[in-house]
């Protein structure tokens, strides 16, 4: 049974963790060759304050933060 573990900064909507849960359950059980029912996905979401990008806390700066897709 494949478990994958997927971080993410916090800002995704329910419809984008759900696309992505299809997607990579497609992908793994064709290459593990393994039912899609075997397949297990971890979303861990991060907020902005617990995640940092080369020593600076992403909510410290604006231009790190997730935008909205237009």
């Amino acid at each position: 049974m494949p478990i994958i573990t997927v971080n993410i900064k916090e800002g995704r909507t329910v419809e984008q963790k759900r696309e992505m849960a299809r997607r990579v359950t497609q992908a793994v059980a064709e290459t593990m060759e393994v039912k899609p029912s075997a397949v297990r996905i971890i979303i861990n979401e991060m907020k902005n304050e617990n995640f940092a990008i080369g020593g600076t806390l992403v909510c410290d700066d604006p231009a790190m933060q997730l935008k909205p897709k237009e």
